[in-house]
Parts: C-alpha cells; sequence; structure tokens
C-alpha cells in the first residue's frame, strides 16, 4: 500500500493593513481645511441689545437713520423723498457710499451728544449677506445701537 502523505498548506502571513497612505490622507484635509478656513473674512461681531420691556421716556436727539435694503441688492438711506442711493452693486462688499454716510451721521450724533441710532429695513428676498455687510459697516464706525423695522415711511 502506497503512502499518501498529506501536504500541509503553506503557512499564511498574517494579513497586515498599510494605513500610511490614510495618514497622508487625513493630513491632507487638515492642511486644506486650515487654509481655508483663514481665508474667508472674519465678520465683525455686532452686539445686540434688546429693548426693556418699558419704553424710555426720553425721546433721541437726533433722528435715527434709516437703512433700506432691496432685493437686488441696492441701499438706499433717508426715507421718504429724502431717500438717496448709496451702494447698488451687490460684488463689493466694502459699501463705501454707506460707510461714509455712516461716518458722518455719527459723527454729526456724538456732536450733538447723542448716540446714533440706526433703523434697518431688509426687503423680504434680500440677500443675507447683503444684510451682514451693511452690519459690517455700522460696526466699522461704532454704530452699535441698531434697530430691524418692518416699514419705512
Amino acid at each position: 500500500m502506497a503512502r499518501h502523505r498529506k501536504y500541509e498548506a503553506a503557512e499564511e502571513s498574517n494579513p497586515a493593513l498599510d494605513i500610511s497612505s490614510l495618514i497622508d490622507v487625513c493630513f491632507l484635509l487638515l492642511i486644506y481645511f486650515i487654509v481655508t478656513s483663514t481665508i474667508t473674512p472674519r465678520e465683525s461681531d455686532l452686539g445686540m441689545a434688546l429693548p426693556a420691556a418699558n419704553p424710555s421716556t426720553g425721546q433721541p436727539e437726533i433722528e435715527p437713520m434709516f437703512i433700506r435694503i432691496e432685493a437686488n441688492g441696492a441701499i438706499y438711506t433717508g426715507s421718504g423723498a429724502s431717500q438717496q442711493a448709496m451702494d447698488s452693486d451687490t460684488s463689493v462688499r466694502e459699501l463705501p457710499l454707506l460707510r461714509g454716510q455712516l461716518d458722518m451721521y455719527a459723527s454729526a450724533a456724538r456732536a450733538a451728544n447723542s448716540k446714533p441710532l440706526v433703523q434697518i429695513y431688509a426687503d423680504g428676498e434680500a440677500s443675507q449677506q447683503r444684510v451682514i455687510d451693511v452690519l459690517n459697516a455700522l460696526a466699522g464706525v461704532n454704530i452699535n445701537s441698531v434697530t430691524f423695522t418692518d416699514l419705512v415711511n
């Protein structure tokens, strides 16, 4: 009788997982997010003070400035017949005409020993970025008393 010999299968080495490429991808993603987060400009922090339950008895010494933001991004100051068109180009986020007008208004209010007050009417279809641009312009000239209204006469 012939001898049957069973051949043993060659031992396979334990499979190993090479994660060096995974680590490289993680570092690339980390660098990407760090770089892109520093490119976007930081928005100015404008603290909002909510009015108290009781209305104040004193009237402001200077009339509040009205700012209207249209759906197409155009910005107007004043109310009624005295409206003036400011910055209408939505690609310009610095709003130089509005900043100049706000700077004159703020200096006139401070000269009268009054606090500059601004009321903003934003159309429902106006972009949020345009409203933020206006708030940044207000913060740039140190105007902190801002109210959002729903009607401008």
